[in-house]
């Protein structure tokens, strides 16, 4: 099954070979990887594999995570990707998103994640989209609030980050908030 989901200015699809070089300059980019589970640097080899991993991934899969390529429609640079890992046996998913920086503020993540919502409430059915930050990662729980994720837990020092304690934001959306938003 091919993942693509269009907004007026964004392709949400599966990883294709033409992406490496984006997705390798962000994942080494100290600023883009500051809040996320990737050192830099990253290394080429890494990239690859990730990429050809992603272009063969099912995105219908239980228990693992998906990630797709957000691409620019009027450019077609890869801008960023959306992932998500559907709960096994559960109809919950765990989401996120990662954005180049020469594309912040553009509202592309808050865009890619909109729509990937409306592709986990509405083709999948799911009950309840769950998304985590970092306490100190300001524009991603903004944005996270202006979806209408709920914030429902604070948890401090719950986790060693990158040689340090560090502390979350669990964040939640129930199918009926969705569509409380949507209608």
């Amino acid at each position: 099954m091919r993942f693509n989901l269009e907004t007026d200015r964004l392709r949400i699809r599966h990883f294709q070979d033409s992406d490496l070089e984006s997705f390798f300059a962000y994942r080494n980019d100290p600023e883009v990887a500051r809040y996320q589970g990737w050192d830099v640097p990253f290394p080429r080899e890494m990239a690859l594999d990730f990429v050809e991993e992603m272009k063969a991934k099912d995105p219908s899969v239980q228990g693992q995570w998906f990630q797709a390529a957000i691409e620019e429609i009027a450019t077609g640079e890869m801008v960023g990707d959306v992932a998500y890992l559907l709960k096994k046996d559960d109809p919950q998913a765990y989401i996120g998103c990662t954005v180049a920086r020469s594309c912040w503020r553009k509202g592309f993540g808050q865009e890619a994640l909109r729509h990937l919502l409306a592709y986990l409430f509405g083709e999948l059915d799911l009950h309840r989209v769950i998304a985590i930050t970092d306490v100190e990662n300001v524009p991603s729980f903004s944005m996270l609030e202006r979806l209408g994720f709920r914030r429902e837990g604070h948890f401090v020092e719950n986790l060693m980050f990158k040689g340090q304690w560090g502390s979350e934001f669990y964040y939640a959306m129930l199918k009926r908030e969705w569509e409380g938003l949507t209608t």
